[in-house]
């Protein structure tokens, strides 16, 4: 099941994430995304987005491209997160923790009801949760291993009992594992929608446009758009083109080669998001000569992640497997620097002054991230070979068959820090402390020890040289200066329109 699971879910991140690395260069300064004027009503928001669900149906379907629209927006969970991945009470308007770490009770906000007028009673979670439990073509199934029992002691109250503490797992419900459906709802998910959020699905003209309308019997406080109208352009000249010319009002994942037209117009204020998006080169850590850790210092101490990051046109550093927005996460910086004289000492004592090795990397990242490391590589003494593959052989080669020597991928989904702590990953990264580390953080039911734990192991992976974190990937987007409140980070994964206004324009 976990391979199942990963498989999945590392294909519709990639996939939703990829276009953020096609740019070569380009700048944009944070700024506020502040609208000015009073706030329209009757308003429709136009925003411009990069890649297209398949279907709607987000228990069946992986893939950020429904999360980024559907979660809190059309479907909500016991529990949320905010943009910088902190849990809060969503249908749940409180919940408790028992000292043990297996006992979770919710309470039902008062007032809730599906988009069909059936009120949303515990019953509903219960019949959801429990789906989710037993069936494995459900998104989350593996996130509920360790679900002993669901139940409703009361209409407002659900109690769910694990057989063993996760720290994760209140995590995972704020994601499709924790979405709340009506109880034998014949909807059909893939083209319509029967959730409980702050809007209702209006149409879906299918390689167009998506659009939400206003729900004005939502149980909460309503949304101050009456539509938000979503825009699906791949091409990224496309985008901005659309951008200038007034069709959208905000667009993201900007191409930092074009971001200075939208900043020169004038129109646009451009701000740049965190994610959970880790830029990584793998290594394979169970071939030679990437086996010898030297090797692997070697090849970090060459990479000069700050002309990379300036190449790359979006991005911070980042020296270890955790980004700022999950927990554990530590300025490791103290462990790596650009240091290729050091580089070539380290390879001659690993007997490798004259090392040819392959990057395999998917297509899509196109070529500026592989030119920087064949150029930093060379100045040391490596010689990289790039094999750049359609998606499908990737998977097939490097993430199934481990049949390489160094992979780049961006890993954009929060909190996996337990690749590392999987020997069987395509990483092939071995260390019982980490392993036993990463167990106990899961295990501990406080979460700042937890945090504590998790730094330690991730240090110890980072000093390992287990993998490089070529950067901490950001998000672009553009927004017009009639919005107000469109949210700036973690958009990649989640956008909550609750707080976006629109003014009409001078």
């Amino acid at each position: 099941m976990f391979f199942r699971h990963r498989r999945l879910a590392l294909i519709s991140a990639l996939a939703a994430t990829a276009v953020v690395l096609s740019a070569c260069s380009g700048s944009a300064e944070p700024g506020p995304s502040t609208g000015t004027g009073e706030p329209d009503s009757n308003a429709t928001l136009h925003v411009g987005l990069v890649l297209e669900p398949t279907n709607l149906d987000i228990r069946h379907t992986s893939g950020a491209a429904l999360e980024q629209i559907l979660i809190d927006n059309i479907y909500e969970g016991l529990v949320s997160r905010t943009q910088e991945n902190e849990i809060e009470g969503r249908l749940a308007s409180d919940y408790e923790v028992s000292d043990d770490g297996l006992t979770y009770t919710f309470t039902l906000n008062d007032g809730v009801v599906f988009h069909d007028g059936t009120p949303l009673t515990s019953a509903d979670v219960v019949s959801s949760y429990e789906t989710v439990r037993t069936d494995a073509t459900v998104q989350g199934n593996a996130e509920f291993a360790s679900v002993a029992s669901i139940t409703a002691p009361d209409p407002t109250t659900v109690q769910i009992v694990l057989s063993a503490p996760n720290q994760n797992f209140l995590f995972a419900l704020t994601g499709p594992a924790g979405l709340v459906f009506k109880t034998g709802d014949t909807t059909d998910l893939k083209t319509a929608e029967n959730g409980t959020g702050p809007f209702t699905l209006s149409r879906w003209n299918k390689g167009s446009t998506i659009t939400f309308a206003r729900n004005d019997e939502y149980w909460g406080d309503p949304v101050s758009v009456a539509e938000v109208e979503f825009q699906y352009i791949p091409d990224f000249t496309a985008g901005v083109n659309a951008a200038l010319a007034g069709d959208v009002d905000v667009l993201t994942a900007v191409d930092p080669n074009l971001a200075s037209q939208l900043e020169d117009s004038g129109d646009f204020t451009l701000t740049k998001g965190r994610t959970t998006d880790k830029a990584t080169l793998a290594f394979n850590n169970k071939k030679a000569p990437l086996d010898d850790v030297r090797v692997r210092e070697a090849l970090r101490l060459a990479i000069d992640h700050d002309a990379l990051i300036e190449a790359v046109g979006a991005g911070t550093p980042l020296y270890g497997p955790i980004p700022e927005l999950d927990p554990g996460y530590e300025d490791l910086s103290d462990v790596i620097s650009y240091d290729p004289e050091r580089a070539k000492e380290l390879l001659a004592e690993a007997g490798q002054e004259d090392l040819d090795l392959t990057l395999t990397i998917p297509s899509f990242y196109g070529t500026t991230v592989p030119k920087v490391l064949i150029s930093d590589f060379d100045k040391v003494g490596v010689n990289l070979e790039v094999d750049s593959v359609e998606f499908p052989t990737w998977l097939e080669d490097v993430y199934t068959n481990k049949d390489y020597d160094l992979s780049f991928v961006l890993h954009v989904e929060p909190r996996d820090f337990g690749n590392f702590a999987n020997p069987d990953y395509y990483f092939g990264y071995d260390n019982a402390e980490v392993q036993d580390l990463y167990a106990q953080a899961l295990a501990e039911v406080d979460p700042d020890a937890s945090a504590k734990l998790l730094a330690q192991a991730a240090r110890i992976v980072s000093e390992d040289h287990a993998a490089d974190w070529l950067y901490n990937g950001e998000t672009i987007t553009a927004v017009s200066p009639i919005v107000s409140g469109f949210p700036e980070d973690s958009i990649n994964s989640r956008i909550n329109l609750a707080d976006v206004t629109v003014s009409s324009a001078d």
